[in-house]
């Protein structure tokens, strides 16, 4: 029963002080791998088909972690530089009120 208590009532003893901008990460993951998959496909777009399939794969795999390392480095330095472009959302921060104050 507390425990249902406490999930419906999260704040109990606590106010909301204000709120800190944040970036929404689960919105960024689609867009970096689209940028991984657009840096992949410009790479190995003028590749020949290839038919042994175990060369193939050793080369895919290192061109995919190159990818995937550049399109991270790449949104890491447009999070420091200019955060804002990013989608953002709104952490609330607590203090504590009277409830919380033991006597």
């Amino acid at each position: 029963m507390f425990r249902l208590l406490f999930a419906y009532n999260p704040r109990m003893g606590l106010d909301v002080g204000g709120y800190h901008d944040s970036p929404d990460w689960p919105k960024m993951g689609p867009s970096l791998l689209i940028a991984t998959c657009l840096i992949l496909a410009i790479r190995t777009a003028k590749w020949t088909p290839r038919s042994d399939s175990s060369l193939s794969d050793q080369d895919l795999e290192k061109e995919i972690d190159f990818a995937a390392h550049i399109a991270n480095r790449v949104l890491a330095k447009l999070m420091v530089k200019c955060e804002v472009i990013f989608p953002q959302k709104k952490e609330p921060w607590y203090q504590a009120n009277d409830e919380d104050v033991r006597e």
